[in-house]
């Protein structure tokens, strides 16, 4: 069995660097996703309390397309001569942050963790456009359309812990 990283070759118009730099944060991205995606049906089994039918439906559909957005990472760090990592060890040991703390638990609670959650997701992300910008602009798009959905999903979050006056409701 192999256990190389990088293939020799890559996509044409990238030097084998460019690829490696773009594979290693693809597969940063890739982690957080494949977290983010268990993370979302963790909470979708264990959320309790008024509005929850509300939030477990919601939750589906996050979890569909995360898993379709690291899907797209896996190949193209493929196209790009890397190794796809997503294995649960690459998973824990590919990450910077903690477990997800809450079991079973209100909704309150579980939506103002996930919008911490989704702080980080997309801050990185963020981080991974400016990295990707100089080096690789299909790598670079895929991760921008991936925010877009990824905002978008810390919106429906947030509206469930916004106030009127618009500020977010983060005490537990």
């Amino acid at each position: 069995m192999s256990n190389h990283t990088m293939a020799e070759f890559t996509a044409p118009g990238l030097t084998n660097d460019e690829a490696k730099s773009t594979v290693q944060t693809l597969q940063q991205r890739l982690v957080a996703l494949l977290d983010l995606q268990l993370t979302l049906k963790h909470i979708h089994w264990n959320v309790v309390g008024a509005n929850f039918i509300g939030v477990h439906e919601m939750l589906d559909p996050q979890v569909e397309t995360v898993r379709e957005m690291t899907d797209t990472l896996a190949e193209r760090i493929a196209t790009l001569g890397g190794v796809p990592k997503g294995t649960p060890k690459a998973i824990v040991d590919g990450r910077s942050w903690d477990d997800y703390a809450i079991g079973k638990g209100m909704v309150s609670d579980h939506l103002v963790s996930l919008d911490a959650v989704y702080n980080g997701i997309n801050g990185d992300h963020r981080k991974a456009i400016e990295t990707l910008s100089e080096i690789d602009p299909v790598s670079e798009d895929i991760i921008t359309g991936q925010l877009a959905q990824l905002e978008q999903f810390q919106w429906f979050v947030r509206a469930h812990i916004e106030s009127a006056t618009g500020s977010l409701n983060t005490d537990k």
